[in-house]
Order: C-alpha cells, then structure tokens, then sequence
C-alpha cells in the first residue's frame, strides 16, 4: 500500500472536540471499553474550545487544580515541538499540556520517554521516581504506562527485521508464537500487577486525586489492512497481530484502572483510521520513518492534541473516581 495514496478510512475534517459535545455514554471512559465516536481531526482552537466551555465551572471556584501527569513517551510527546525536556523528550505540546491549558489547571508534568513501570516508583537514569511529584493536595493525575513494559520499541524492531524473510507473511507473528505460546500475550498478562501496584502507589501518595489511565491510540490499521513500505516495513500479514497485541494491551490496562478505583480514557477509537499507514497530514502516529516532527511510532502533534481531546471529554463526563 503506497503511503501517499488517499486513504478510505479516514473521517472527514471536523473541529476536534465536536466529540467532547456529545452525550458522554459515546465515548469508552470505563474498562468496559464502550463504542465511541470517532474523534475528528485536530484544530488548534482546541484548548480555546475547552477553556471556553470551562469557564462556567471556573467561575464558580478560586481553587487551583492541581494535576500531575505520568507516564512514558506517549504521554510525554518526544520529537514535538517546542521541546522543554531534553532528558525526558518532553513537549509542551503533549496531552497533557493541552489539557492543563484547556481546564486551566496548575499541571506538573513528570511523564519521561522510555518510562516503564519501575520508573514510578523508582528512578529512571537521573530522574527522580515520578510519584515523587505527587502530595496529598494533588487534584487530578493523568497516567499512561505499560507499552515499555511491554517493549514494544524493541518488538517493533524485531517485526521489521523479519520481513524481507516473508513480506507477505506473518513472520514477526510466527516469531513470538514460534512455541506454541504467544509471548507479546502473556507479556501483557505479566504486567496487569505492575499497572495495579502502580495504581496502589497512586492512591497512597495522592489519596484524593482523581485518576485517569490513558490508553494507546490507534497505531495499525484497525482492519487489519497492512501498508508495507520502507516507511512501514512490517510484513502484510502482522499488521493484524501487532494490532491485536495493542488492543490487548489496551483492555489489560483498562481492567486494571477500574480494578483500583481508577477512570480509564480509551484513546484507541477515536483515533481510528489516523493510524500510521494514513498519508502525512490525515496520520496522527508516524509511521516506523517518521517525516513529522514526532518520533516513530508515536504520536505527531495532532495525535497528541486528539489524546488531549479524550481526556478533556472523559474530565467532562467525570470518567474518573475516587
């Protein structure tokens, strides 16, 4: 599939938040996973939107919200610019700099490229734990974790790799089955108690906040139609296994969250048909060479504003709990 051709799965250009209106059963806040609507290209009237429709609620309250966000580099939107954390590829353009701008809230932003699990509660290189920003006066915590835990980097190289063996095939699929066990799916198995001891350590620092896990956006073609190219070079036939991995993933972390008291934001079905194998300006992931400032696999500034979208409508809609 050639990259630059027009996709058919893409939705129409309409303004981002027009989903943030709709009644908010549409949209998936809980571990159920429920059908949402498709969210809509990216504007960059999107924090002027959300603020506008906050002011109501601002009036009524001198309180300043305090939020933190967690998290690896889906959080921290490493390669977009303005870039404000060298170390932790940290953009001021990620979601959660949209969403602190959109509610006006006070955020504090510890989300770091290559955070795993561990690096919650412990270091990552010279950063400190990333529950350290967390007090008992924190509001709002937004967490996105899991996909290094998962390795998914690494797989993604791996896939790449063993495609000229059967560009056709599945031989990235034929790998991790290769013993009869699918080991990307009980990797994922092996993380839920991380993401639940995580969601513990949460609570226990920051024992009124509000907490939302932030899944992944859609980063395969959710038919499962492949777009092999060098710019994509994963074989035709694994495109629907890495997406399946994903979406397990996914669920994995959406149980968790309401398994410990948590919201749980499905950025996953609004961002279908934007995934990687769309041409520039229609994706909002890059694909494995990426040409938008963003790094591969990730999300490009309108992924990050459509993550944002997701989460100002699951604030609106009090997806969270306590």
């Amino acid at each position: 599939m050639d990259l630059n051709k027009q996709s058919k799965r893409s939705p129409g250009r309409r303004g981002l938040l027009r989903g943030a209106t709709v009644a908010c059963c549409a949209l998936a806040l809980s571990a159920a996973g429920a059908t949402a609507a498709s969210a809509s290209t990216p504007t960059a009237h999107t924090a002027h939107t959300a603020h506008t429709a906050h002011t109501a609620h601002t009036a009524h309250t001198s309180h300043t919200v305090n939020y933190v966000a967690l998290g690896d580099s889906y959080a921290s939107g490493p390669g977009i610019p303005t870039q404000v954390d060298a170390t932790c590829a940290r953009s001021d353009q990620n979601y959660p700099s949209l969403l602190a701008a959109a509610r006006n809230w006070q955020v504090t932003d510890v989300s770091c490229s290559g955070a795993t699990t561990m690096a919650l509660a412990g270091p990552q290189g010279t950063q400190a734990p990333q529950l350290d920003a967390l007090r008992a006066d924190t509001d709002v915590v937004t967490l996105t974790i899991g996909g290094n835990d998962l390795g998914f980097s690494n797989n993604l190289a791996t896939c790449a790799g063993l495609t000229s063996k059967d560009p056709t095939g599945s031989p990235c699929q034929t790998f991790f089955t290769s013993d009869g066990t699918d080991r990307l799916a009980q990797r994922v198995d092996d993380i839920a108690p991380k993401i639940a001891a995580a969601l513990d350590a949460v609570r226990e620092r920051a024992p009124h906040a509000k907490v939302l896990v932030v899944g992944y956006p859609d980063l395969f073609p959710d038919d499962g139609v492949g777009c092999t190219s060098s710019a994509v070079p994963l074989a035709a036939g694994d495109f629907a296994y890495l997406r399946d991995t994903e979406k397990k993933l996914n669920a994995m972390i959406a149980d968790q969250a309401s398994a410990h008291g948590a919201g749980y934001v499905d950025t996953y079905t609004p961002t279908v048909g934007h995934d990687m194998c769309e041409p520039a300006g229609e994706r909002w992931i890059e694909p494995l060479v990426a040409t938008a400032p963003a790094a591969p696999a990730h999300p490009n500034a309108q992924g990050q504003q459509a993550m944002a979208a997701a989460v100002e409508h699951a604030v609106r809609c009090g997806a969270y709990r306590r």
